[in-house]
């Protein structure tokens, strides 16, 4: 009593095989193909592949759906037993006598026995992610050549829990969570969702997290498996569809105690046929062979929709590496072709200033810090406003002119006005702008540094040991370059303190001009003994400090400031006239020929970078060595895939 009956193999013959070999030959050589590509970790180039991803909580019974599938024992224990993820290759196998193989880290284990299968896997998950409890997102292969297995490569992945037993690590959820959603985001990723009967299904993590990446469920597959222990509702709960399972549900039986794979296939077969509860559930939702079934289905419209998207995939990938690997320059073998080379940078490098800083020519519009001309118009503006603001009536209208005037009086004829009250009233203007235009020239020639130097680095990428000395002779030549020009600066702001000139016939224009207009609105406010007056062009001003003033001696410092303010005008006008024609004339200077000048005398010094052209550097080097890997493996993919498409075509004339 107690003990559950065996079920002979004489009791009843179990059921033909998932599928008849005739559908597996068909599929199989995609399916190599494929795995293969899997192999040669050609997702790593960024080539997603079509994969049954099988998720489910701890505990949901996933191993025990796998085990079914494959006719093999795994692994089972306490606590999460997968902890790598493992990418389990079924293949229906005529000979009699089934092969085993483990492929990790590049090794290859062969395994006699299937007794031995789940001490293997045990092995090597350890010797990956190591010891203890913890998790490791380097996979692990179990091939499996039997009679009677489906067609199937599927990736099981750890079981999701919450919280942390024994020695795993606090953040395990969260480690798991970002494995599976690593695996099931792709859209080529088909889910095999595995839910206990005995649950709520709204309730499993791993329904929240395949509807995350797949909403409408198109690409979902649930197995509902312990459905013998928990027969109540399971029809509603697998016709209602309360989870969005897109790909439909399959209900299973757990393999229990000892039963053999076929015991157990013959025994859940009797249950859905008998059991009152399960009986009723269509039979097209039942059973470890229809499960086979339907994967392999699913696997082959899968694989055979996604098959173009990747040929095409490899071929650009590939297309990108060679063009890649087609810019880096051979080794050099000798100094005349580091000169060549390097001759060929330098009138690169000498084409690319011409275009971005004299033509004004721009690569990509998105980069306004590129597009030259445009950033020094707008430096140029900005300072422009900047003298122009800095210029303002003072509240004290008229008080230092009258103050210059008072001390410039002498024994002389009145209403004589010297020369030098002018220039020292332009002495003051000049010295209160005179940092403006030093600013200016730092901010401009900081810009223009940093454009070399990018345009630079840019066009000796391939040659980074020419980087050092190319940028040295750079940040020299624009530190002497500003330098001339500012030193040009200051002697601009000398010649406007030292001399008062222009022969621009809009100074008398302008002086008249703002003498009549004004001064008899000044002097009617003054009689009306108003605070305020509007002095054309300039705005209000306050006028109270003037009613006492002498009319001759206002009128004389009025005509003084009318004076300067014309005056002003064509000072700020030439300065920045003349600090742009400044800016323009050295720009073309440093591009057409100092650039190239200061970088020969510095990289054709004997510690200069012409002899370390010959050596690669090593991040040339490494770099090459990884495309050379890229195309090896894509082209590999590119042959596999090639080669079965054919296969296919032949097939099907």
């Amino acid at each position: 009593m107690g003990k559950k009956r065996k079920v002979s193999n004489g009791d009843q013959k179990p059921k033909s095989p998932p599928l008849l070999s005739s559908y597996n030959d068909k599929i199989r050589p995609i399916l190599d193909a494929v795995d293969k590509l899997r192999r040669l970790n050609v997702t790593q180039q960024g080539i997603p592949l079509p994969t049954i991803v099988v998720v489910g909580d701890q505990s949901s019974g996933k191993s025990s759906v796998l085990e079914s599938l494959a006719g093999i024992s795994l692994p089972r224990g306490q606590g999460i037993c997968t902890r790598v993820p493992l990418i389990m290759r079924l293949q229906h196998h005529l000979d009699p006598v089934p092969e085993f193989r483990l492929q990790f880290k590049e090794k290859t284990v062969t395994i006699t026995h299937e007794s031995q299968i789940a001490e293997a896997i045990d092995l090597a998950t350890v010797e990956i992610a190591g010891s203890s409890k913890g998790i490791s997102n380097v996979p692990l292969t179990l091939v499996v050549k039997k009679n009677g297995v489906p067609d199937l490569t599927m990736i099981d992945l750890p079981g999701i829990t919450r919280v942390a037993v024994h020695d795993q690590p606090e953040n395990i959820y969260e480690q798991i969570t970002d494995i599976i959603m690593e695996h099931i985001k792709p859209e080529e990723s088909i889910i095999l969702n595995v839910l206990s009967a005995d649950v709520d299904f709204t309730t499993c993590e791993s329904i929240r997290m395949s509807r995350r990446v797949d909403s409408t469920g198109q690409r979902t597959l649930a197995v509902v498996t312990k459905s013998n222990r928990s027969p109540n509702g399971l029809l509603e709960k697998v016709t209602t569809n309360a989870v969005n399972i897109g790909l439909g549900y399959v209900c299973v039986r757990n393999r229990i105690d000892n039963e053999t794979y076929n015991e157990a296939q013959i025994i859940e077969a009797k249950l859905f046929e008998s059991h009152p509860l399960l009986s009723v559930i269509d039979k097209s939702m039942v059973g470890i062979p229809v499960l086979a079934q339907k994967l392999v289905q699913i696997q082959s419209v899968t694989i055979s929709k996604c098959l173009p998207d990747i040929v095409k995939k490899i071929k650009e990938k590939l297309n990108d590496s060679v063009l890649e690997l087609n810019k880096i320059p051979q080794n050099l073998k000798s100094i005349p072709e580091a000169m060549i080379a390097f001759t060929q940078i330098i009138g690169s490098l000498k084409e690319t200033l011409q275009k971005f800083l004299i033509r004004g020519e721009f690569d990509d519009l998105e980069n306004e810090h590129t597009c030259c001309n445009a950033r020094l118009a707008e430096m140029v503006d900005d300072f422009s406003k900047e003298l122009h603001t800095d210029d303002k009536i003072s509240e004290n209208f008229l008080v230092e002119e009258m103050r210059v005037l008072k001390e410039a009086n002498a024994i002389q004829l009145p209403q004589f006005l010297p020369n030098y009250v002018f220039l020292y009233l332009l002495q003051r203007k000049v010295s209160s702008i005179s940092d403006l235009p030093v600013r200016f020239v730092n901010n401009v020639w900081d810009y223009l540094e940093s454009i070399c130097v990018k345009v630079l680095i840019d066009h000796c990428g391939s040659y980074p040991q020419l980087h050092s000395p190319m940028r040295k002779a750079t940040q020299n030549l624009m530190a002497k370059m500003k330098n001339k020009f500012l030193k040009r600066v200051f002697e601009m702001i000398e010649m406007e303190k030292s001399t008062d000139y222009t022969c621009d016939p809009n100074y008398i224009v302008l002086w008249n001009q703002l003498k009549s207009k004004n001064y008899d609105t000044l002097s009617q406010a003054v009689l009306n003994r108003s605070k305020v007056v509007n002095v054309k062009g300039h705005g209000s001003v306050t006028i109270d400090h003037l009613f006492n003033v002498p009319e001759n001696v206002r009128e004389q410092a009025f005509d003084l400031k009318m004076r300067m303010v014309a005056y002003w005008e064509i000072v700020l006008k030439r300065m920045v006239d003349w600090l742009a024609l400044q800016l323009r004339f050295m720009i073309r200077k440093v591009v057409n020929k100092e650039i190239e000048t200061a970088i020969l005398n510095e990289v054709m010094l004997p510690s200069g970078g012409i002899e370390k052209m010959l050596d690669e550097p090593p991040s040339v080097a490494k770099n090459k060595e990884r495309l050379q890997r890229s195309i090896a493996l894509l082209q590999e993919s590119k042959e596999i895939i090639e080669q079965v498409m054919g296969d296919i075509l032949i097939t099907a004339d």
